[in-house]
């Protein structure tokens, strides 16, 4: 494959592709198994330039996950207003399911600053989240123990927070490197007593980078992109979630000039304790891995150029947070990349 038969498609699809991994969404750990990262949110083909100007991502985000023990427990003393210091069990079992939608205008910007290429985005989310909670609670208070066996169910429609996220990117080569800033306003729909929310009620900050490689003579890309997120206490609640550690990555192979194909993965890792958790939660430390399939297709729209993607994850070795299965389904759109393009910088990132 001739590295000038894939450059110019492949700049328009880093241009849509690289729109539809700008923003954290609705996700699942720490307290009361929520957390503002969603594993998978970045890919294949994170850290390359996009073509300067408008663009517009819209993902559906699809979540079926399940959990019991600590993680079913927390959500019961999150909706039951349970004191921490009450005793409980943990025979309790929790699922979830969450149909999303979420747009992200994202502009960027033509001129180079710090040698690099700067975009920003601003993401909103709306759609359905529901949630049961099953099994038998057992609490204890000194001498005095009440036992209580029963079913609880929620959902909500409704709108979420909003994401701001700055990236500044590199370019040297078929090495690509990036850098990003984003964080949450906690403006979207959140009630304490709820099951189901869509919101996650206090705000963060998440900071990290990213690197990829991007042969045009072969075809072939991979990315990987790490951060840490710093989280707020929530003041309806008082809790404070723990540091959180997260890694994502893509790899794939262009089968065609429009078509690629591959794998993509995550690991999730809280790496300090929550703060206002029930003792029996102990540091309540949440930890998943995930993996699937991908395949992204190219094409044009008029003047401009569009993506079409769609990737799945399986779930593994969770702790201390639901887990299960995802999907995301996403179409971008932006200006065509120009005839000849000239890359922000040709030098390497140094520290």
């Amino acid at each position: 494959m001739r590295s000038g038969s894939l450059r110019r498609p492949l700049s328009g699809a880093l241009a849509a592709t690289a729109v539809a991994l700008l923003l954290p969404q609705i996700a699942r750990a720490d307290e009361s198994g929520i957390s503002f990262w969603l594993p998978g949110l970045y890919g294949s083909l994170s850290a390359t330039p996009t073509t300067p100007g408008w663009s517009m991502a819209a993902i559906y985000y699809h979540t079926s996950v399940g959990a019991s023990g600590a993680a079913a427990a927390a959500r019961e003393f999150q909706v039951g207003r349970f004191s921490p210091t009450v005793n409980i069990d943990l025979n309790l079992a929790l699922k979830g399911q969450a149909d999303l939608m979420i747009l992200a205008p994202t502009y960027t910007f033509a001129t180079p600053v710090l040698g690099g290429q700067l975009s920003a985005t601003v993401a909103g989310i709306f759609g359905r989240n529901s949630a049961s909670l099953a099994g038998t609670l057992t609490t204890a208070v000194g001498p005095i123990v009440t036992t209580r066996t029963g079913f609880l169910e929620d959902a909500l429609t409704s709108y979420g927070d909003i994401y701001p996220t700055l990236k500044l990117k590199w370019n040297s080569g078929i090495n690509n490197y990036m850098v990003y800033a984003t964080g949450d306003i906690p403006v979207g729909d959140y009630n304490p007593n709820r099951l189901a929310n869509i919101g996650i009620g206090h705000g963060a900050i998440d900071l990290g980078g990213g690197y990829t490689y991007l042969n045009p003579a072969t075809g072939t890309e991979f990315s990987g992109v790490g951060g840490f997120t710093y989280n707020f206490k929530n003041p309806d609640s008082q809790y404070q979630s723990g540091i959180d550690f997260h890694f994502d990555w893509g790899v794939s192979q262009f089968l065609s000039k429009q078509v690629f194909v591959g794998f993509v993965g995550y690991a999730y890792q809280q790496i300090t304790d929550d703060f206002g958790q029930p003792a029996i939660l102990g540091g309540f430390r949440s930890r998943v891995l995930g993996i699937g399939p991908q395949v992204g297709y190219i094409f044009s729209i008029g003047s401009n150029q569009a993506f079409l993607g769609l990737k799945g994850y399986g779930e593994f070795d969770a702790a201390n947070r639901p887990s299960g299965w995802n999907t995301w389904l996403t179409f971008s759109i932006s200006e065509a990349a120009p005839v000849s393009t000239v890359s922000p910088t040709r030098h390497k990132v140094s520290k």
